[in-house]
């Protein structure tokens, strides 16, 4: 599993021209899911995500987490980060997760992010989404299952 956070000012996804969900200051997750991750993978990395501490503090210090500064999660399914450009020109996906067990386990994922932190939003699995957001900092980091074993 990884997750690829970045924090953000706002963010938003629009589907079919509507817009889906819109948040303030906070994480942006995108999502992806490799073959052998599991619900124990999702919940360890779900912990140590709402553990993180990186917003800024008054000294400038990134002390501050998601709850502390009171921030919005919007969440996004993204096979592609489990995309192989190692051989060719066009990325491979065999690692990814196989559609049917990703949505099940994102939407393990996600239900069981709600319900820890309820200021969590998500796009809608397996959709073209437009995501706009404004990259705060540029702040971006990686949480990935192959950190965690």
């Amino acid at each position: 599993m990884r997750i690829v956070i970045q924090v953000v000012k706002n963010a938003s996804i629009t589907i079919d021209g509507h817009l889906k969900e819109k948040i303030g200051r906070g994480f942006l997750l995108l999502t992806g899911f490799k073959e052998g991750d599991d619900k124990i993978v999702a919940n360890k990395l779900i912990e140590k995500l709402l553990k993180l501490r990186i917003f800024h503090d008054e000294q400038g210090k990134t002390n501050l987490s998601l709850k502390d500064i009171d921030g919005e999660i919007l969440s996004i399914s993204q096979f592609t980060l489990y995309g192989s450009l190692k051989d060719g020109n066009r990325p491979s996906f065999t690692h990814a997760l196989k559609f049917a067990d990703a949505k099940s386990l994102y939407s393990y994922f996600f239900e069981t992010l709600r319900a820890l932190y309820p200021k969590s939003y998500d796009g809608l699995f397996g959709a073209d989404m437009e995501v706009e957001l404004i990259n705060d900092g540029p702040s971006t980091y990686i949480l990935d299952s192959e950190d965690f074993k």
